[in-house]
């Protein structure tokens, strides 16, 4: 697994990276606001918009670049459950790409068409964005958060700020409590979360040898796989659900780039993918869906694909310098998965010519060699807040009073774990399971606990379970809570009080008149 270094690692593609160490400021500033919006997500920007519209004063302090998040990175075919569980500012942007596409709305886009939605909603509401801002310190008075302050030492004073980040950097910082990894079920009363054996989806369907030499205990685990216990059913661990990047491929030879050979690549990591197309399975490519002007979404597929199973687990709490060697092993991981398919002699000549169909589009990630610029960060840290969505409000055992929108999408987790059981390869984690219909999602799930922090919503790592966060985190519900969070912070501003205090039945008419969906459609 990627260890800590003490110098940037070596970039996999020239241009293209997480994070690079930005010097500090001989005048850094000092910056005030209503509203400090400590992410580039998607929800960010939802949360910006609707503090704008709200009158207040709001900056976006954004870690790279780019804004979006993966709704700019790649994910163009958006899961969701329910389309008319969706509203607000997140129904908006998939009626503004419909306009862009000539229809009433669309839920399958480019990356480059995203993007623009975006910054054209920044440039439309004059909102203030600070990019490439690392988060440094949060500074606090007891219980409230008064600035935080970036690497470069520019610092942003707010009276309400949201963490809109993917792994929940602001809130870890403030001192607010959360969980990382699968909690066992017994602690919500569950039945899905912890360690999960048994989906079919995402596993080996046929018996895959391990060993470095076939059959040959003795000579170690080839490349890619964990040496640990499989464990107990149920029990909860501290793995997390892989990552991968979304990557936008097109077979359109106008606009097509060649897949570049990473830097680093080694063929010996794809010695299980080899093995596995020995089988005769092959898989790895059929979760590539078709987006507008021949491009694709294309995510991981089958036992052995994009997701890099068990490599990720010291992202969440990782320093900069962690992630960004995270980053790049993702990058050759990816990248040289299908470097391999398209050029290696092991790979059967039918699969090459197949992928050989396929490059990267030359209009997308213009500068960053045309690969996506965000690596999907499916799960990092999850806030311990006034209340913990479970498996048992997607089953609408448990439903919340206080909804500030909904979500609908099956309980999904990815793997977090490649083992050997009885000889053979196992991919383990993998949970895919409908709830029933939408259910509404806990303002206090937003909340930190109040003795903790009382000026900080939190609308992307938000307080829930791990089973629940593979619901909960699809990308038109992070556009949802932004606004929501964002709508909070005005009536907390308004009526100086505590995020936790604020009248509930005033946030609730508010959502409404604007568009928010708070209760189950159906």
């Amino acid at each position: 697994m990627s260890q800590l270094n003490d110098q940037l690692p070596e970039s996999a593609l020239p241009n293209l990276r997480y994070y690079s160490p930005v010097p500090k400021l001989e005048n850094p500033e000092t910056i005030h606001a209503d509203v400090v919006i400590y992410g580039s997500s998607s929800g960010a920007v939802t949360a910006a918009v609707q503090a704008s519209r709200s009158g207040l004063k709001v900056v976006i302090v954004a870690f790279g670049k780019k804004l979006g998040g993966m709704s700019a990175g790649g994910l163009g075919f958006t899961d969701f459950g329910s389309k008319d569980s969706i509203g607000g500012i997140s129904r908006e942007f998939y009626r503004t790409l419909g306009k862009h596409y000539g229809n009433s709305e669309n839920w399958t886009f480019e990356p480059s068409a995203a993007e623009k939605v975006f910054e054209d909603w920044i440039l439309e509401y004059g909102i203030s964005v600070y990019r490439e801002h690392h988060l440094s310190t949060v500074e606090k008075k007891g219980e409230r958060i008064t600035s935080i302050t970036c690497e470069n030492g520019n610092k942003f004073v707010g009276r309400v700020f949201i963490d809109a980040t993917y792994e929940g950097d602001l809130f870890a910082n403030a001192g607010c409590s959360y969980h990382l990894g699968r909690e066992a079920n017994s602690v919500y009363r569950e039945k899905l979360n912890g360690i999960y054996f048994g989906h079919l989806g995402h596993t080996f369907k046929a018996w895959v040898d391990p060993y470095k030499v076939p059959g040959d205990p003795s000579s170690g685990y080839i490349y890619g796989v964990q040496d640990v216990e499989p464990g107990t059913q149920g029990y909860g661990d501290a793995t997390v659900q892989a990552y991968n990047f979304r990557i936008c491929f097109t077979d359109d030879p106008a606009n097509m780039a060649p897949l570049p050979k990473p830097v680093g690549y080694d063929p010996s990591w794809f010695e299980m993918l080899a093995r596995y197309l020995d089988t005769g399975i092959w898989d790895t490519f059929r979760l590539t869906k078709p987006m507008p002007n021949r491009k694709t979404d294309t995510n991981n597929q089958g036992a052995v694909s994009s997701d890099y199973i068990g490599f990720n687990y010291d992202w969440p709490e990782g320093d900069y310098l962690t992630r960004e060697q995270i980053f790049q092993d993702h990058v050759r991981w990816n990248l040289g998965m299908y470097y391999f398919l398209q050029n290696d002699a092991r790979v059967p000549v039918a699969i090459r010519e197949e992928m050989n169909q396929w490059g990267l589009p030359r209009d997308e990630f213009v500068d960053s060699n045309h690969w996506p610029h965000e690596l999907y960060v499916r799960e990092g840290r999850r806030l311990l807040g006034e209340v913990v969505m479970t498996e048992r409000h997607c089953r609408h055992f448990e439903v919340e009073e206080d909804s500030i929108g909904l979500a609908a999408y099956t309980m999904d987790s990815h793997c977090t774990r490649r083992l050997v059981i009885d000889g053979r390869l196992c991919n383990e984690g993998v949970v895919e399971y409908k709830p029933k219909g939408p259910y509404a999602i806990s303002y206090r799930a937003l909340t930190p606990k109040r003795e903790e922090v009382t000026n900080l919503l939190v609308s992307t790592c938000l307080s829930c379970s791990h089973i629940a966060y593979g619901s909960i985190r699809m990308e038109p519900v992070f556009m949802v809570l932004g606004q929501s969070a964002a709508t909070a912070a005005a009536l907390a501003i308004s009526a100086d009080c505590d995020v936790q205090k604020i009248d509930y039945s005033k946030l609730r008419k508010k959502l409404i008149e604007d568009n928010q969906v708070l209760d189950n459609p159906y």
